[in-house]
């Protein structure tokens, strides 16, 4: 009882999103239209991402390339910026579920060694934030990048055009957040990390394969064909790994908003709420039901994928659900035994919505001028 219990908590949304899937299937029963929902090149390179992150993640050379960062700065602010910056630009390469796993425990570790744990709320809700608006800048720096970017073909420079101008400003803002944190000096103690330079060009060709297959450089069965096995000899561990819960969360989503697209009423209903602002909606999605789910459910009832895009990616820092990252950095912080939840969330919703009021403000002036 307690593993099912433990389970259905770490994956509360792959659990909605499998209910959410069976229910609108009494509406919409099972038919050959359902093989049509999947965007099966998005499943491919996620899941092929994922591997390699893992395999990299397992040889420590993450946690080597941030360590190395850490230790060259001596006092608590410019060490957060540092851990801050580490996520927002390791989210831009790796996603930003894994940039937060990855990257967590370290903010973690050099706060308690250093005896500075009254930073931890702090530096892991800006950790959260940097995860999630630093992987807004690449097409599979966030899971709905990666679908997005996929379901309507954007070429790569209108991409960056279009999420450079909030990645600025999230750089600027979180910087400007770190200022309020004193430059208190600390020393960071620990033994080297050596990493195997047989196993550490293996992973990164195959991360190089991965970001090809993104950028359709390369066709995603090939990575299906070729991780896989590299890895099956390489590092069994990685495969096992691999969030397949939140590929199953995916494959849910997929059916749900496929279903619902076919549902006459709701089909009319989106489509009047995005006539009038689909930048708008979709943030205001986001806070309900998520980022990943927003962006499947619109992408089906508007063919403006710029705003879409904007929305589903601004609209990932706010509430707790807003995206599924920031659910992974509640659960790690509650496994580290910190035991100030309430003062986390009371924090976490001043900083998150302060973030999302600035940059959906911003982009609205952004459109008036």
């Amino acid at each position: 009882m307690k593993r099912c219990i433990g389970f259905a908590k770490k994956n509360a949304v792959m659990l909605i999103a499998m209910a959410a899937a069976a229910v609108t299937s009494f509406w919409v029963p099972v038919d050959r239209e359902y093989l049509g929902y999947f965007d099966w090149k998005t499943l491919a390179c996620l899941f092929c991402v994922l591997a390699v992150v893992c395999a990299l993640k397992n040889i420590n050379f993450f946690y080597m390339l941030a360590r190395s960062v850490v230790n060259r700065f001596r006092n608590v602010r410019l060490c957060i910026l540092a851990i801050l910056y580490i996520t927002f630009i390791g989210s831009m390469l790796i996603a930003n579920d894994m940039a937060l796993l990855t990257f967590l425990p370290l903010g973690y570790f050099v706060l308690t060694s250093t005896n500075k744990r009254k930073y931890i709320e702090f530096t892991f809700i800006m950790q959260n934030i940097a995860a999630n608006l630093g992987g807004m800048l690449t097409p599979f720096g966030n899971p709905q990048n990666l679908y997005l970017y996929s379901k309507f073909d954007i070429p790569t420079a209108e991409f960056l055009g279009i999420m450079a101008p909030p990645f600025a400003a999230a750089v600027i803002l979180m910087t400007l957040c770190c200022f309020f944190v004193k430059p208190e000096p600390l020393e960071l103690e620990g033994e080297p990390i050596r990493l195997s330079p047989k196993r550490t060009v293996l992973y990164l060709a195959l991360f190089a394969l991965s970001i090809a297959i993104v950028f359709r450089g390369i066709p995603y069965w090939v990575g299906l064909v070729v991780i896989p096995a590299v890895l099956l000899f390489a590092d069994r561990k990685a495969l096992a790994m691999v969030d397949y819960p939140l590929l199953l969360t995916f494959v849910f989503f997929f059916i749900f908003s496929g279903n619902m697209a076919r549902i006459g009423a709701v089909k009319e209903l989106l489509s009047a709420m995005l006539s009038k602002s689909v930048l708008l909606f979709g943030v205001l999605s986001c806070q309900v039901i998520s980022n990943v789910p927003t962006a499947i459910l619109l992408s089906r009832f508007t063919s403006n994928y710029g705003d879409l895009l904007l929305s589903v990616n601004i609209g990932g820092v706010g509430t707790l659900v807003a995206s599924l990252a920031s659910l992974i950095t509640l659960r790690e912080y509650q496994k580290d035994g910190l035991g100030h939840t309430a003062k986390y969330i009371g924090m976490f919703s001043a900083l998150n919505f302060g973030f999302l009021g600035l940059l959906v403000g911003l982009e609205l002036i952004l459109k008036a001028v």
